[in-house]
């Protein structure tokens, strides 16, 4: 299993958005530890899966304007 894992600093120069950006807002709402993010040995510092973050940026762009998405993963074509 070959994952690359970044620091918030790389993965801001990869996706262009501050560390801090990454760090105290898409942490833990749009990226998942354990998922998206892991901390090694329990520790303070962070790492990101990058396949795993670049596969939700592709899932997020491709998604349908025209759906509200609803809970358990359902949409309402409104």
């Amino acid at each position: 299993m070959h994952q690359s894992l970044l620091t918030a600093r790389e993965l801001a120069e990869r996706i262009k958005f501050s560390a801090n950006y990454i760090n105290s807002t898409l942490r833990d709402s749009v990226f998942i530890e354990g998922k998206h993010y892991v901390r090694p040995f329990n520790g303070r510092k962070i790492l990101y899966i990058w396949e795993e973050v670049e596969a939700e940026l592709y899932q997020s762009a491709t998604r349908n304007l025209h759906y509200i998405p609803m809970a358990r993963g359902r949409v309402c074509h409104g």
